[in-house]
């Protein structure tokens, strides 16, 4: 019997809940529960050591729950800025790994120099992070996170994250029969 890792199962716990997300017809009901599968799949990066994907998912749940309250340009301004900060942190220091334990969290940085690929998880954030926070049209969300979605795709692919890889897929596949659902209700 085979053996799913624990990482792999916060994976597919975000995999459900986000495919649920981009199903809600309001834009503030989306920001929740995509915080909860964001949350669940920041865990599961940072369990792979894919610290980009780590970082970008958990700005993204505070970014969701910021954004019920407040969409201002201070707010998009500043998580664009949050997350420009950690791209260059990290593409400067390049970090192998975060440890978290009881007494805190310890950086583990790397000798060698940072993956080409932490460009591809910080301009697919960015993209959520102004489609998240300027954009409360659901149809619209969707079309501007088509985009997004795609770039998780690959820096999911290149980071080896199974979960990651087929919760892009089905986000895509989610988002494409959605906005092929709400075009067909338009013409009939």
């Amino acid at each position: 019997m085979g053996f799913i890792s624990i990482a792999e199962l916060f994976g597919f716990f975000a995999l459900i809940t986000n495919f649920i997300a981009y199903r809600q017809p309001t834009a503030n009901r989306y920001r929740i529960v995509s915080a909860l599968a964001l949350g669940s799949l920041s865990i599961h990066f940072f369990m792979l050591d894919a610290v980009a994907g780590g970082i970008v998912t958990g700005i993204a749940v505070l970014r969701n729950f910021i954004a019920l309250r407040w969409q201002g340009p201070w707010v998009l301004w500043g998580f664009v800025a949050l997350n420009i900060v950690f791209l260059l942190i990290e593409w400067l220091f390049p970090i192998a790994a975060l440890q978290f334990s009881g007494s805190g969290i310890a950086v583990i940085f790397s000798d060698e120099p940072s993956h080409w690929s932490i460009w591809i998880a910080y301009t697919s954030s960015i993209i959520f992070t102004v489609g998240s926070i300027k954009l409360n049209d659901p149809e619209r969300i969707r079309r501007w996170f088509l985009v997004a979605e795609s770039l998780g795709l690959i820096y999911a692919i290149i980071v080896g994250s199974v979960s990651g890889t087929v919760f892009n897929i089905v986000n895509l596949t989610s988002i494409i029969l959605k906005l092929l659902q709400d075009k067909r209700a338009r013409t009939l």
